[in-house]
């Protein structure tokens, strides 16, 4: 890790002060997930048994839930219809903390809806609900009327453009005008091949294929980017152009040649899914909070390889991004696959994110002071029952009351590291460092609503304390067979005959 990183980090904590505009094509992610286990009768299709619905922001309203998980604040302009899914939409972005006030009602449109029939990790079926077509006369008349309500605090732009409408010429004269007379800088997601159409912008942030698309010229390397964005900007009045390169990383251009080229971070790549609007989410927050441009691309490329390590769709959270840039994540795939909490807080975001997918969260609780071969595979029979599974691991003081003194062996941290790196983990979280859990997961059940707990023993269900809090949210509870002549209180009396 650089300095350069570390003072960085330093700055995260200001970016809650950051006020954003974000305008653009809202759209709301529906996932119907299911099992499949017959074909229809009436036609060679499956048919998909329907367990669970997901709601997600997507589109414009991804970008709004990125900057609220920067933990600053999104001033929304675009349009919904006065339907459910426009309710659900501005109860998402709401809930990121944005100010939705701004919104436009239409009635000649629906609201853009993406709906996804899944089986496991697997795509059925896509169906769209959306009228892409320019606004009407009188709808683009009062989204630009609301433009100096919505920009009122704001420190930075972005444009949200995909395709479907909201973003007309007049529109987007009037937001960039209204904005440089504030000095506002403003950013562009772009869409299609025609960038004239951006004429003004501060930053527009394409990939290099748009970015190729755009100028009809070869985007390679890093001297044809170079070559594409200063033609970009000579042809298309455009000031900066900040190249996103996938695996190679970020190259931001401006209207003089200057040039910054930052590697791609992320060791993993498990999906690409919502990266750009973590990038231009994280590099306007930035800028609205008053960092110069080269800080702010430099924390938006660390951003993109945290997201892009990740599965699925998951804005970032200012916590995560301040952790990579201090350097506490120093194994990257251990962080994002099984980060270790104290914070329930934060351990709970992470959980309601895995739902938000469909995913099912499983867990289970120990001390596992010396990790051996009952723990191992208690945990990876545990994990076959759910999508991510979650550890509830006793504190150093827990144990100690629990087992005497002398133990645990191994620190809390020490052990909740190792726990981490087994392929079968996806979280650690600490409880019963307060006497007031009564060394029991009762609390930290309550606080992270699993929806699966394992126990393992011979235990009965009705028992069991945190039985109870699970069942009265609506969780599930299952015992499971533990492995005889397992435990670490075995391997310390063999330990002690040994020396």
């Amino acid at each position: 890790m650089s300095e350069t990183l570390a003072q960085l980090a330093d700055t995260i904590p200001a970016l809650v002060k950051a006020r954003v505009l974000v305008v653009g094509d809202l759209m709301l992610d529906h996932y119907v997930h299911g099992a499949v286990n017959r074909m229809a009768p009436e036609a060679p299709v499956p048919i998909l048994a329907a367990t669970k619905d997901t709601y997600i922001a997507g589109g414009a309203a991804g970008v709004v839930a990125n900057i609220g998980g920067l933990g600053a604040r999104a001033s929304v302009l675009g349009v919904v219809a006065a339907d459910s899914a426009g309710d659900k939409m501005q109860a998402l972005m709401q809930a990121a903390g944005a100010d939705t006030n701004n919104l436009t009602i239409v009635s000649d449109r629906p609201s853009i809806v993406k709906m996804r029939f899944v089986k496991g990790d697997e795509l059925l079926l896509r169906t769209d609900y959306e009228k892409a077509a320019p606004l009407s006369a009188a709808d683009e008349k009062k989204l630009i009327g609301n433009i100096p309500a919505a920009l009122k605090g704001c420190g930075a732009v972005i444009m949200s453009d995909y395709g479907k409408g909201v973003l007309t010429a007049s529109v987007m004269e009037a937001v960039i005008k209204a904005a440089q007379q504030m000095n506002i800088p403003v950013l562009v997601d772009p869409k299609g091949k025609d960038f004239t159409i951006y004429h003004g912008a501060d930053f527009v942030t394409p990939n290099a294929k748009e970015l190729g698309e755009a100028t009809n010229m070869p985007t390679t390397t890093e001297d044809e980017v170079l070559k594409a964005a200063l033609h970009l900007i000579n042809t298309a009045g455009i000031k900066t152009v900040i190249a996103k390169r996938s695996e190679h990383g970020v190259m931001v251009v401006t209207q003089d040649g200057k040039l910054l080229s930052l590697p791609a971070t992320a060791k993993n790549v498990r999906g690409v899914a919502g990266a750009g609007d973590t990038v231009i989410a994280t590099l306007a927050t930035a800028l609205a909070a008053g960092l110069p441009v080269d800080q702010a691309v430099t924390i938006a490329n660390e951003a993109a390889g945290i997201i892009v390590a990740k599965p699925g769709t998951t804005p970032i959270e200012k916590e995560e991004l301040q952790a990579v840039l201090s350097g506490q994540s120093a194994a990257r795939d251990v962080f994002y696959e099984a980060p270790v909490h104290h914070d329930w807080t934060a351990a709970r975001k992470q959980i309601d994110a895995w739902k938000a997918k469909g995913e099912t969260v499983g867990f289970t609780n120990g001390c596992f002071d010396i990790l051996h071969y009952g723990h191992v595979n208690y945990l990876n029979r545990a994990r076959e029952r759910c999508d991510r599974l979650v550890i509830g691991l006793n504190a150093d003081a827990s144990i100690t009351r629990l087992k005497g003194a002398g133990r645990p062996v191994h620190e809390e941290l020490s052990r909740g590291a190792v726990l981490a790196a087994l392929g079968c983990v996806d979280m650690v979280v600490f409880f019963g460092a307060d006497q007031a859990d009564d060394d029991k997961p009762v609390r930290l059940i309550d606080a992270l609503h699993p929806d699966i707990c394992f126990k393992g023993g011979d235990y009965k269900v009705e028992d069991l304390p945190e039985a109870k809090t699970v069942f009265a949210y609506g969780g599930q509870f299952e015992i499971m067979p533990m492995y005889e002549g397992h435990s670490t209180t075995s391997a310390i009396r063999k330990m002690q005959k040994v020396s």
